[in-house]
């Protein structure tokens, strides 16, 4: 009896948009995928995009991602996969990604079917769940409650492989999705296709970064992903790049809190007995991952997990160097002094802000986690001020008032009294913006995690 054939997956970058060498990407087309696929997004960069509805990649460099893959997908009839577009998956990010990928038909003369799949809620479904008691904390996130589902600008879902599922039974050329739980950009076609869905969800969790799994590890360049019988490969496709046991291992546990378990949509995969091979130089297999379905833990209702984010204000911020020794060896007390007469300047007036001094050089990357506390042998201080207020203008009065404050503040042993702070910009103050906090990071329970995601098709 013949062995199947390996279905093949070119992963083209650890982010739409973070770019990768042509000469990859054609090395991966050489070797005939079925699949192009690609992760457009991430909660790492923080709250702010989703909130705002912008995305975090730059619109040109996103084109040009995009239209390498479309160009050599289209014509070849060979499926294009794109999750969580425009960075957070939300209503205008996917909409943002859309219009980008209808530019680029236009422009290439591409005709093709394209599945759209949304994964914002609405408010007022939120709530109602809400109110039914159908949402819990994902943890350490605490309870949620209405005033913060009602201050969310967004909400987004995570889909799983279901409207994916659904929408390659439809026939399409290609898959334009919102927030979309990592893996499934990748696994979906395979899984469709019946190869095993423990190891395309784990070879999915490996592709959607990339070479990142490669030695050296880059977010910018391609990785290509083929799934036999029992087992999966991972190539890199630059010559400067080797997978080796080591490298894909430690991929395997990324952003992961336990090494054998790792929990998604639908289930989890369960690796006590995956094994790593060196199979050539470059080349790594991987056998024995475990799919059970379920939630880790035991439990057997459905879940799928939902990101929001709210508005807190408008930041603006100050960065400034120190290089006193005296100053350093005094900074707490002198935060602290600074903290003090912002507060009773404004007493009465200007109370609800948030007034932060970030110490790089000290503690700047922890904070109060670093576990190596202290001045020690320090000889000079990034000092990054930043005020949040509900106003732009207040965040400046704050921040403009702690600035100066810090500037020209007395500490016993002072020698120079000409400023305590090294100012690299003029103007020093800069405006970030408003800012958004995480106000839903909650578990949903439903029957059918299918129904939750609007799903339309159209012709570009």
């Amino acid at each position: 009896m013949a062995t199947r054939e390996e279905f093949r997956i070119l992963s083209a970058t650890a982010i739409l948009g973070y770019g990768f060498p042509v000469a990859s990407f054609e090395a991966g087309m050489a070797r005939k995928p079925h699949l192009i696929a690609v992760d457009a997004g991430s909660t790492d960069p923080g709250p702010y995009y989703l909130g705002a509805g912008v995305s975090f990649t730059n619109r040109g460099a996103v084109k040009r991602d995009l239209e390498l893959m479309l160009k050599a997908g289209i014509p070849n009839k060979i499926p294009v996969v794109i999750g969580t577009a425009g960075g957070s998956g939300a209503e205008p990010h996917l909409a943002w990604c859309r219009e980008i990928i209808e530019e680029i038909a236009r422009e290439n003369k591409l005709h093709f079917r394209m599945a759209v799949i949304h994964a914002e809620l609405e408010k007022s479904y939120i709530m109602d769940a809400f109110n039914q008691g159908k949402i819990s904390p994902l943890e350490p996130a605490p309870a949620l409650t209405e005033s913060e589902i009602g201050a969310s600008a967004h909400i987004v879902a995570q889909m799983g492989l279901e409207p994916f599922l659904a929408a390659l039974d439809e026939g399409v050329d290609v898959i334009l999705a919102g927030r979309t739980y990592d893996p499934v950009c990748f696994a979906a076609l395979p899984i469709k296709q019946s190869y095993d869905r423990a190891l395309s969800l784990h070879l999915g969790k490996i592709l959607e970064c990339a070479s990142i799994c490669a030695s050296p590890g880059s977010g910018s360049d391609c990785m290509f992903g083929y799934i036999g019988e029992d087992y999966f490969r991972v190539e890199p496709l630059n010559p400067v790049r080797k997978c080796t046991t080591l490298s894909v291992a430690a991929h395997t546990l990324y952003e992961k809190t336990n090494p054998y378990i790792l929990p998604g949509p639908g289930g989890y995969l369960d690796l006590h007995d995956c094994r790593f091979e060196q199979e050539t130089e470059n080349i790594v297999r991987v056998r024995g991952t475990k799919f059970i379905p379920g939630v880790a833990g035991g439990g057997k209702t459905n879940t799928v997990k939902l990101e929001g984010a709210k508005p807190v204000g408008f930041r603006t911020v100050s960065i400034a160097g120190c290089r006193d020794p005296i100053m350093i060896s005094k900074i707490d007390a002198i935060i602290t002094g600074v903290k003090e007469r912002v507060a009773d300047n404004f007493r009465g007036k200007l109370e609800n802000y948030h007034l932060r001094f970030n110490i790089y050089g000290r503690d700047g990357v922890m904070a109060n986690l670093e576990p190596k506390a202290g001045t020690g042998g320090v000889h000079e201080l990034g000092i990054i001020i930043e005020a949040v207020a509900p106003s732009q203008e207040q965040a400046d009065t704050i921040c403009s008032f702690a600035r100066s404050t810090m500037l020209h503040y007395g500490y016993e042993g002072r020698r120079s009294t000409a400023g305590n702070l090294a100012f690299p910009y003029s103007p020093s103050d800069f405006h970030a913006g408003e800012v958004y906090v995480f106000s839903v990071y909650h578990l949903l329970a439903v029957e059918d995690p299918a129904s939750l995601f609007r799903r339309e098709t159209i012709q570009v």
